[in-house]
């Protein structure tokens, strides 16, 4: 059993605790929050004490692992101060907003030999592990394509004054919430990017960075995707990747169907999956030495990569930036 701190108790820092309530692997002891009184009655349900020190959590003896739910920008930082700790740690995504902040953050992980975890946890989901099968069985053959699209509207109402609205936090849109997701999921199902052209615009939110973000992107084995994100609109998740064969899609956690060349499309369903909880079961089993975590420290370096170059290829009208 890992024992672990949660850091940021906001809403996503309680999703967080809840995915792995009656875990056998991972358990909260602790959590710092700069609002405890917010916090009180959560932390008293699931027995967590609270303050607001992050480095009383870094010294404490007890606490093998800290969970990060913190603004992007201090990720680095707090990943860092850990590692010199000797916690392991899992951070929330994105793991960092450079590329030279990831590689600083996951050099200190290296040096101090503890495990690093990210919450990239939708290639979890049932549907994307079924199409992650049918990828690897060769249903597919060549790669021609992928194209991703995560958007919903649940921040749209995000407080001004918020960490989630400050343009250092939330850039290119929806991309540090939401279509980063979708990066990831293209590098775990098509495989690395390595070049970007994207566009964000301002179209209903008064969001300095833009609230809808549009970009297509080049894979190393010479297929071409297209992803979209926007903070304005209901709830959609689909991810498709097209082949010479046969073409796939996910279009909700659940459901995976796959398109061949004759004859009606395959429907599966499946049984919804705590695929958060997942993901931090995994952390903690890697942590024990059981099992290595899904994601090595390349790939998240390489997800961070591409994220940035999304940002710069924004900020420069849509230029094409090296991943």
């Amino acid at each position: 059993m890992l024992n672990a701190a949660i850091v940021g108790l906001g809403w996503w820092g309680k999703r967080l605790v809840e995915s792995v309530a009656g875990s056998d692997a991972i358990r909260f002891t602790r959590g710092v929050t700069f609002e405890p009184e917010a916090a009180r009655e959560f932390a008293a349900q699931h027995r967590l004490t609270i303050g607001t020190g992050y480095a009383d959590v870094l010294a404490d003896p007890a606490i093998e692992a800290v969970v990060l739910a913190t603004p992007h920008t201090t990720h680095r930082a707090m990943v860092e101060a850990a590692a010199g700790a000797g916690k392991h740690i899992y951070c929330e995504k994105p793991f960092a907003l450079t590329k030279a902040d990831a590689a600083a953050a996951l050099a200190a992980c290296a040096k101090a030999g503890v495990t690093v975890g990210v919450g990239h946890h939708f290639r979890l989901m049932p549907s994307m592990q079924q199409l992650r099968g049918w990828i690897d069985a060769g249903v597919l053959g060549t790669i021609m394509h992928a194209e991703g699209n995560y958007s919903h509207d649940w921040l749209a109402n995000a407080p001004a004054g918020g960490w989630r609205s400050a343009p250092e936090e939330t850039r290119a849109g929806g991309m540090t919430g939401m279509g980063i997701h979708v990066l990831d999921c293209f590098r775990d199902s098509v495989g690395p990017l390595t070049r970007v052209s994207a566009l964000s615009k301002r179209r209903a939110l008064a969001l300095a960075t833009g609230d809808t973000t549009a970009a297509l992107v080049e894979f190393a084995n010479g297929a071409t995707g297209t992803l979209a994100t926007t903070l304005k609109t209901p709830f959609v998740w689909r991810f498709a990747v097209y082949g010479e064969n046969a073409w796939v899609e996910s279009v909700s956690e659940t459901r995976a169907v796959l398109h061949r060349a004759s004859g009606d499309p395959e429907v599966k369903d499946f049984p919804p999956n705590n695929h958060l909880g997942i993901s931090l079961t995994q952390f903690a089993e890697a942590a024990s030495r059981r099992a290595p975590f899904a994601i090595d420290h390349a790939g998240i370096l390489a997800t961070v990569a591409a994220l940035e170059a999304v940002f710069r290829s924004a900020d420069a009208d849509g230029a094409w930036q090296a991943v």
